[in-house]
């Protein structure tokens, strides 16, 4: 394991950010496109409004977590017949009936919790962690690189240094003191950690050039939808980490040809409303691959979303009065296909088209790719055929590959027969 994760504490990644602005389950509905339009990770952590006045601890902060509200969530809910019937009464909606309550993705921890410690949170299951404010903070890390479990380590104890004794619960928040902000905290992603990560390649040699199938890096359950399927169906599964649904056809000899996805990330910057009527009424295939205005013979029922800029998107807050056919750029997608056919996908399909790489791509490639797109997963495919789908890798299986203990890996070039298995020193 890099010793970077070690000597580098979650206030080392901190600096910079803005404190973060709680975004309360009594809000609408229109209210969260517009804030997740504006969020960098493309979703926001939703919190119950304060009992009381006044200081208020780690733990208090912690049961008034909801949970994490994105943009598939709010399509799905808007896709429901009874919001299609009345969607200014949907858009009003408390954003409390729609986020999905679970308040293990997010940890209030200390500045000075270890690298390793947050990773470890993150792998299992944590998606924010939250970072009180401090003013006298510059990064700590060289004088926290000689703590092990928040011990001192022997030849770098200093009798008359009050931290020696420090508590080994390093994810406690600090005792009240002048240089805490109280009611102020910054909030940490997995994205923040792996662009702390890209920047630290060379510590993690040879990881970064090792194959993500060497690496047992893929995941090979993923949630996907034929594309013949109503694309709704997509909303019964409604995965979790990552929040995406491949669209797939099933080749003759029974292997998965992927042709879109349907996800947050693509949903992220779309007309909600269009997108939640192409999900209620197209199939899956459609859905990602785009109609044109006469492809379909519906037109897009009249919406209207109060905004302080007058632009005329959902993302903004923006909305347009007059009826228009549906296409794939209602959505917020770009489609060649005039009479669409789903043999091949295409490399001109912009922002539906899946973010793809293959068995043989290395880790820094595929790390690369997510944080240069603002994409939570990357879709795996054969190192033959790129649109055979054989797995997905997420924000979660890279996190486990950078801290998993030292081994002996298949090198990128070589075969990956039997990939996701590690070969063992």
């Amino acid at each position: 394991m890099a010793s970077v994760f070690v000597y580098h504490v979650v206030g080392d990644l901190t600096v910079g950010k803005p404190e973060l602005m709680e975004f309360r389950e009594s809000e609408t509905v229109e209210s969260a496109i517009r804030a997740i339009g504006e969020s960098p990770e493309g979703s926001i952590p939703i919190w119950k409004k304060r009992s009381h006045v006044g200081f208020e601890n780690s733990d208090m902060r912690q049961q008034r977590f909801v949970g994490i509200l994105s943009s598939f969530d709010i399509v799905a809910f808007l896709a429901k017949s009874q919001c299609l019937e009345d969607q200014d009464k949907a858009l009003k909606t408390p954003v409390s009936e729609v986020v999905v309550h679970n308040n293990s993705l997010l940890r209030v921890v200390d500045p000075a919790t270890r690298l390793i410690d947050a990773l470890d949170m993150m792998k299992q299951g944590v998606k924010r962690l939250l970072v009180p404010k401090s003013v006298a903070w510059k990064g700590m890390s060289k004088r926290f690189s000689v703590i092990y479990y928040g011990k001192w380590l022997k030849n770098n104890e200093s009798p008359g240094n009050s931290s020696s004794n420090l508590p080994p619960n390093m994810n406690r928040s600090s005792s009240p003191s002048g240089t805490s902000i109280r009611d102020k905290y910054c909030c940490l992603s997995r994205e923040d950690v792996l662009r702390f990560i890209i920047g630290c390649l060379g510590a993690l040699a040879p990881l970064p050039l090792t194959s993500i199938a060497a690496l047992g890096a893929i995941n090979p359950n993923y949630s996907y939808i034929e594309s013949s399927t109503p694309a709704i169906e997509a909303t019964q599964k409604l995965p979790q980490d990552p929040s995406a649904v491949a669209v797939i056809e099933n080749t003759s000899d029974g292997q998965c040809k992927i042709i879109g996805e349907i996800s947050a990330c693509k949903l992220w910057k779309c007309d909600y409303l269009a997108a939640a009527w192409a999900l209620a009424d197209l199939s899956a295939g459609q859905f990602v691959m785009g109609v044109e205005d006469n492809g379909t013979s519906r037109s897009l029922p009249e919406f209207s979303v109060d905004s302080p800029t007058g632009e005329n998107d959902l993302v903004n807050g923006g909305g347009s009065r007059k009826p228009r056919k549906f296409s794939s750029r209602s959505i917020g997608f770009f489609s060649n296909y005039a009479n669409h056919s789903f043999g091949s996908r295409s490399m001109y399909r912009g922002r539906s088209a899946p973010l793809t790489c293959k068995i043989t791509s290395s880790l820094a490639a595929v790390l690369a790719q997510m944080l240069s797109h603002r994409a939570t997963h990357v879709w795996v495919t054969e190192d033959e055929n790129d649109d055979i789908l054989v797995g997905v890798v997420g924000y979660a299986d890279i996190l486990a590959a950078v801290t998993k203990p030292p081994t002996t890996f298949v090198p990128a070039n070589r075969s990956t027969e039997g990939f996701g298995n590690e070969i063992q020193c």
